[in-house]
Formats: structure tokens, C-alpha cells, sequence
């Protein structure tokens, strides 16, 4: 269990440090809480002696300050902290050029389509906009009720429908 986590943080020494540290730190916060639960006052005085005091004050001071993504890592310190730390944001090449290639084929597309209704299916589903509209408001923008703007839009859906139209796009679903 927990305890026995916890009694065993020097075996984790073998790790490397930072391997250690963030064990040694999740064993400290759940263990704390499940002791702090479970055990009589007595009794839990006696169990958390078993790390020494001095290395929780030090670990959990650590845990607190803020590291530099510079830190060297490992023991020739070739590599740092930032080095490991993946940045969701970033797009990869790959899906960067798919994206591009995806919107510029949609495009070509839409513009096989009339004008009138490249622009219904532009509104409806916020193509090249900020948003999506609704069939009211896209009925009111071409002065027509909401069921012709319907009717115009699944026109245009059938139409990119037929192969001519949607083995450009094809490849792009296929690879979903």
C-alpha cells in the first residue's frame, strides 16, 4: 500500500533524480492525505517519521520554487528540462500541410458550386467566417425563408456528394 510506498523512497534513489523527486513527491501528498484519514493521531507521529524530516522540508521547497527550462539534466548536462516538455500548441509539419492542403481543396470545391450556394454553405457552417449561422440568418441575409436556405443548402450538399466533386476530398477522410 502507501505506507509501504513510503517507507521505501530510498529504492527510488536508483532512478536518477528527477524520477525520485516527482515519486517522492506524489508519495508525500497521497500519502499524507490517506495517513491523515486513516490513522489514530498516536499512531500516524510514528509512521510519518519514516523519510527524514530534513529531505521532505528540502523536496517540498523545491516543489515550490519555479525551475528554468534551461536546468541541465542528466550527468554530462548535454540536454536541459525544456528539451523534454512537449508543447501541445505547436503543429506539426505534417498536419500543418495537411490543414493547408485541406482548406485549399474545400475551397476549390465550394467554388464549383454557384455562388449562391457557396455562400449558404459558407454561413451555415462558418467557412472562411467566424462562426456558424443558423437558417434564420442566413434567410434574412438572402431576403427568403428559412426552409428555402434548407432547400438551398441540401441542394448543394448533394451536389458535393456526386464523385466529381468529393474524391477531392476523399484522401482527407480517409486519413482521419
Amino acid at each position: 500500500g502507501i505506507i509501504g510506498l513510503i517507507l521505501s523512497w530510498p529504492l527510488f534513489a536508483a532512478f536518477g533524480f528527477w524520477v525520485s523527486f516527482i515519486l517522492f513527491v506524489a508519495m508525500l501528498l497521497v500519502g499524507a492525505l490517506l495517513l491523515w484519514q486513516t490513522l489514530p493521531r498516536e499512531r500516524l507521529k510514528e509512521v510519518v517519521g519514516a523519510p527524514p524530516l530534513e529531505k521532505v522540508r528540502k523536496v517540498l521547497k523545491i516543489a515550490k520554487e519555479p525551475i528554468s527550462l534551461e536546468t541541465p539534466i542528466g550527468e554530462e548536462k548535454d540536454s536541459h528540462l525544456g528539451d523534454f516538455i512537449e508543447d501541445k500548441k505547436v503543429i506539426s509539419p505534417v498536419e500543418g500541410a495537411m490543414k493547408l492542403n485541406l482548406k485549399e481543396q474545400t475551397l476549390k470545391v465550394l467554388q464549383t458550386l454557384t455562388p449562391r450556394e457557396e455562400k449558404v454553405l459558407r454561413k451555415r457552417f462558418g467557412i472562411g467566417i467566424d462562426s456558424e449561422h443558423t437558417l434564420e440568418e442566413v434567410g434574412q441575409d438572402f431576403d427568403v425563408t428559412r426552409e428555402r436556405i434548407r432547400q438551398i443548402e441540401a441542394k448543394a450538399l448533394r451536389k458535393l456528394r456526386h464523385p466529381s466533386r468529393s474524391k477531392r476530398l476523399r484522401s482527407f477522410v480517409d486519413n482521419v
